[in-house]
């Protein structure tokens, strides 16, 4: 009789946003004639670009000819998208990165969750606490975390590095010496920041200890301060220590469509001299048959100067949520915190609720959806999130109604 991944079994409940969702349909089916406003999930609400559509049409077009007709994509990507990316993500902002060190994917969330099987089990990992859920669920199922605590929430083989408001929701350097450290920034709940100076740290250490650092950059299209990087390869030295993912999904609203992308430098080496690049290569030519062709053709519109205008105006629409998120709760007595640099607000839960009562407490009272600080580690009770890719209108609402219960 066939068995089943132990290691599958040994993960807590269900997945944070699953079980958000099936909270709201319960009680949407129990309150049909409730109106419950969504600023939980992160994703987004405006139609794609008019760019990116364009694109999309030309590409569908050249799909019903048989002279222009695409099949398989090659394994890396099309190189007018890799070729784009390189040059706006990164030579633009000083960073040198070819496009054989570009890797196209469906999304960071595959990605972050697909990297790690290229690393040793008995590799130690360290997480921000709190954390975007996905890093520490799938190294649970590759068997990497070790026992699960149910009174402190925390798996026994992971290095925690609590992000907490005495450090401004950024880590400290670990005191156990991790060998694969996780950073998200602009990070995911907090809406936390580093400057270029703190993120040269982690990269310095990392080459110190021979650790490689895994760095989600899905929202750096939102960073409005100077002196915070947005990419890893701002930094002296990261191409030996780093991969750095990225994604279409809120810079371009591509959370339907599906795009993204790894950068997994060639001297980025294990301490055997084994390429990563080159191993991650094999992975991605088994394992991924790669993004639709008219998905990449999309991907490419994004970097247009019209692409770059259109979604532009589109972060400066959901930035302008977040202000509004922000200010809102902050003059009801709120203690808010990101929102600058990030599309997250994280606020203190009030009177000492702990944040699943807060959440119930919201979706009760002012039919309203946010995100459970606890869903996201230990470090994260006490919080909630709030996301800014709703509609004006209804942010505008949301806002309103928290503030009268």
């Amino acid at each position: 009789m066939f068995k089943v991944n132990d290691n599958y079994l040994k993960l807590p409940g269900n997945y944070l946003f699953s079980t958000i969702g099936k909270k709201v349909k319960e009680y949407k089916e129990a309150n049909p004639d409730k109106d419950i406003i969504s600023l939980g999930i992160g994703d987004v609400t405006q139609p794609l670009a008019p760019a990116i559509i364009n694109s999309l049409h030309r590409a569908v077009d050249e799909m019903a000819v048989k002279e222009t007709f695409r099949g398989y994509a090659p394994d890396l990507g099309y190189e007018f998208l890799r070729s784009a990316i390189a040059e706006n993500d990164y030579v633009a902002r000083g960073a040198d990165i070819s496009i054989d060190e570009i890797f196209i994917s469906d999304g960071a969330k595959c990605d972050s969750g697909n990297i790690q099987e290229i690393f040793a089990l008995d590799n130690k990992i360290a997480v921000c606490d709190p954390v975007y859920p996905v890093y520490v669920d799938t190294n649970v199922m590759a068997g990497r975390t070790g026992t699960y605590n149910t009174d402190t929430g925390l798996w026994s083989d992971v290095i925690y590095m609590p992000c907490k408001a005495d450090n401004s929701f950024a880590p400290e350097l670990p005191k156990e010496t991790p060998d694969i450290i996780y950073l998200c920034f602009p990070n995911n709940p907090t809406g936390a920041t580093i400057k270029k100076a703190q993120l040269q740290e982690w990269v310095d250490y990392a080459n110190r200890e021979g650790a490689v650092i895994i760095y989600d950059a899905a929202y750096e299209a939102y960073i409005s301060e100077a002196d915070v990087p947005h990419t890893i390869y701002e930094c002296a030295g990261a191409k030996t220590c780093a991969i750095e993912l990225k994604s279409f999904s809120k810079n371009a609203g591509f959370t339907g469509t599906r795009l993204g992308y790894a950068v997994v430098p060639k001297e980025l080496k294990a301490s055997d001299g084994t390429s990563l690049n080159a191993l991650w290569a094999r992975r991605h030519g088994t394992k991924f048959n790669g993004a639709p062709y008219i998905i990449q053709r999309a991907g490419e519109a994004v970097y247009s100067e019209e692409g770059k205008k259109q979604t532009a105006e589109q972060i400066a629409y959901y930035m302008n949520n977040a202000r509004m998120i922000k200010e809102g709760l902050s003059e009801a007595g709120f203690t808010v915190s990101g929102g600058i640099n990030a599309p997250y607000i994280w606020l203190k839960t009030p009177e000492k609720m702990n944040s699943w009562e807060f959440f119930d407490y919201l979706l009760t009272n002012a039919n309203v959806v946010g995100t459970p600080g606890s869903g996201f580690g230990p470090s994260g009770e006490g919080y909630f999130r709030l996301t800014a890719f709703g509609t004006k209108e209804n942010t505008e609402e949301a806002i309103r109604r928290i503030n009268t219960i």
